[in-house]
């Protein structure tokens, strides 16, 4: 990473310092970000309507429950940078995300079943807590490990640092590279090996870490304490000055008619009402923090700050051209998701991008949606060809998927409803009011929208089969 675009990351992460007091009227509530889905996983958010359709983005809160079926996998990413990965067969609830009046955050994971891969950036406060079966583990500084609850055993695997379990036969230290397994037929015995046996998906949780790693600066953590989406921000698009209005960020492929709020949906969470949950890969926090700005001859760009409030549930926008319609959360009452879908992504050009080599046709003003990330290497360069000649076919290569049903991130993408019907991709509402979140000063000129939007789609919920 260039020492230029470095120091723009740390200007970034130092104005999101300002937003750690929640907007709502709870202070001490918090969400964390679902933020990777593959295959079959479903959601249940607390609403009284049980399992869903989960995708890309979805907020994570206290009292979610997760399940990965079949070949689904998927990744939950916290404040600091933090992940859970969870592998097929697997369910885990969050029954506490929650901040103390310091500051400090309290979070706890129950594995019921399956597994869990957990890798833990500690903070010097914060306190973090994995429970499986009848045995607890709080951790108190990094440590990457795997956790996998089994019929009548229970293992846990450290591949980086150290960690104490508590059960009911007592406490057992589990250092790097040694393997604790518990006996859950017999009072929770334990044994300590100092070994570790691999896992088929060991190599799919390296991956994903490689990513955060090669994308995320290690300073991040020393000037703010929001570091989650924070990689998928210097993989898919980059920060620069903008005269008069400062440092921005833009996403690649953000071509004539492109604007940020394209692909995503409506997805309604208890206390909150409907939140913005955006379909593109790299659409947390430019859509939970700060402002999207509208500048003329530049496009759309994220601007952190604009708020000391909080995180939004309703992105606020800033300066948008006379065409564009801000976005507002639906009127309808209910609990269904409502998916707006009205611009281009990345398209197979032949067998489809759930492999490794796959040819993809990527599409100007797609902003990067239907690219799984790290899957192309310099992506910038790539978008400067897209921006040449309107489209370009490329290979990405990714980890396959072991089932034909591998799914997207986003209903928004596939065209799938969130509660698992099925639903063709939708257009944008027709009319929307200003967001009361949101400031506009006069409007400038602009290139016209690509195409008229569309009524939204509601889509009711339907247990998952």
């Amino acid at each position: 990473m260039s020492i230029r675009k470095a120091s723009m990351c740390l200007i970034v992460l130092a104005a999101l310092v300002l937003l750690a007091v929640p907007s709502f009227a709870d202070s001490q509530v918090r969400i964390v970000r679902l933020s990777q889905v593959e295959g079959n996983v479903q959601i249940d958010r607390n609403t009284g309507q049980g399992y869903e359709k989960a995708f890309l983005n979805l907020p994570v809160t206290q009292g979610v429950k997760l399940r990965a079926k079949d070949e689904g996998r998927a990744e939950i990413e916290f404040e600091n940078g933090s992940t859970l990965r969870i592998i097929p067969g697997t369910v885990i609830e969050f029954p506490e995300l929650s901040m103390r009046d310091s500051g400090a955050k309290v979070t706890s994971v129950k594995l019921q079943e399956g597994t869990a891969y957990l890798n833990f950036n500690g903070a010097k406060d914060d306190e973090f807590t994995l429970n499986f079966g009848r045995e607890k583990m709080v951790l108190t500084h990094s440590a990457h490990l795997r956790v996998a609850m089994g019929d009548t055993d229970a293992t846990v695997a450290v591949f980086k640092g150290d960690v104490e379990v508590a059960g009911p036969s007592g406490t057992v230290q589990v250092g790097k590279k040694q393997t604790a397994t518990f006996d859950l037929a017999d009072q929770d015995k334990y044994t300590l090996a100092k070994n570790l046996e691999k896992d088929p998906y060991d190599a799919w949780d390296k991956q994903q870490e490689d990513y955060h790693q090669r994308y995320l600066n290690s300073s991040y953590t020393n000037y703010s304490p929001y570091a989650y989406g924070m990689s998928d921000l210097n993989y898919y698009g980059n920060y620069s000055y903008v005269p008069g209005y400062g440092t921005m960020w833009q996403p690649y492929f953000a071509g004539a008619g492109w604007d940020p709020f394209m692909n995503g949906s409506w997805v309604w969470y208890p206390g909150f009402g409907y939140t913005w949950v955006s379909g593109y890969p790299w659409g947390w926090t430019p859509y939970r923090y700060g402002s999207w700005l509208y500048v003329p001859n530049y496009g759309w760009g994220w601007q952190p700050g604009g708020s000391r409030l909080g995180w939004n549930t309703v992105p606020r926008v800033i300066n948008p051209p006379r065409q564009f319609i801000p976005p507002q959360p639906p009127a309808t009452s209910g609990h269904g998701t409502i998916v707006v879908g009205r611009g281009p992504f990345v398209t197979p050009a032949g067998s489809g991008i759930a492999g490794s080599g796959n040819k993809v046709v990527i599409h100007d003003a797609s902003a990067g949606l239907g690219i799984p990330r790290g899957s192309i290497r310099n992506l910038g360069k790539v978008s400067q060809q897209v921006k040449q000649e309107g489209t370009v076919t490329t290979t990405v290569h990714t980890m396959p998927v072991r089932t034909s049903s591998a799914a997207a991130a986003s209903p928004a993408v596939r065209g799938s409803s969130a509660s698992g019907s099925s639903a063709s991709r939708t257009a944008a509402p027709a009319s929307r009011a200003s967001s009361p979140r949101m400031s506009s000063p006069e409007p400038r000129s602009a290139p016209p929208p690509r195409s008229a939007p569309a009524p939204h789609s509601t889509i009711p919920h339907t247990p998952p089969k």
